[in-house]
């Protein structure tokens, strides 16, 4: 089932990143190429020049370029998910969902992030759907939130509309 949704173009990445620690950053992408005509074995084939020119690319795009020959398992955690970022955008993505891609990396790489994000969205014209509980990171990327809480919906509209909502300075900043 996963494989047929990422072949109509709908693509995530994890809180917690899932890259192969071993492989050097070139081997992660290459792993990951887009599996929309693929068959079973292709993973296993070799790779065009024009398949490994797009992951340096892309690894150029999030910043990895110079780490591209490290082991994966090398880089920092702000860094690995810099790389399965990359790694999703490898399949060519229509739509992008990410999971906490700010949770546990220093400000600096997420001003990066968040910039990177913007990129992809203008440059690629991908759609994000983005679950994250950093808001300032959330008030600089949406254009529109649905903000939930004890999962149900507690507001939703645009960034200024929802940091004046005073249910959601309730929930989230613990206001009575």
């Amino acid at each position: 089932m996963v494989p047929r949704i990422a072949r109509m173009g709908l693509v995530r990445t994890f809180q917690q990143t899932r890259i192969y620690g071993k492989m050097d950053c070139v081997r992660n992408m290459l792993i990951s190429i887009p599996h929309r005509n693929a068959k079973w074995g292709d993973m296993f084939a070799g790779h065009s020049k024009k398949t490994l020119e797009r992951a340096e690319q892309l690894l150029e795009f999030v910043g990895l370029y110079a780490k591209r020959n490290l082991p994966a398992g090398s880089l920092s955690f702000g860094q690995q998910k810099l790389l399965e970022f990359a790694m999703a955008l490898m399949n060519e993505p229509k739509v992008l969902m990410l999971d906490e891609p700010t949770a546990g990396i220093n400000p600096t790489l997420i001003n990066g992030l968040i910039d990177r994000l913007h990129r992809a969205n203008r440059e690629f014209g991908i759609t994000m759907f983005i679950i994250e509980h950093n808001m300032r990171v959330i008030m600089n990327m949406a254009q529109h939130i649905y903000c939930l809480a004890h999962g149900e919906l507690l507001a939703e509209g645009e960034p200024d509309k929802i940091q004046n909502d005073q249910r959601v300075i309730d929930a989230y900043l613990g206001a009575h």
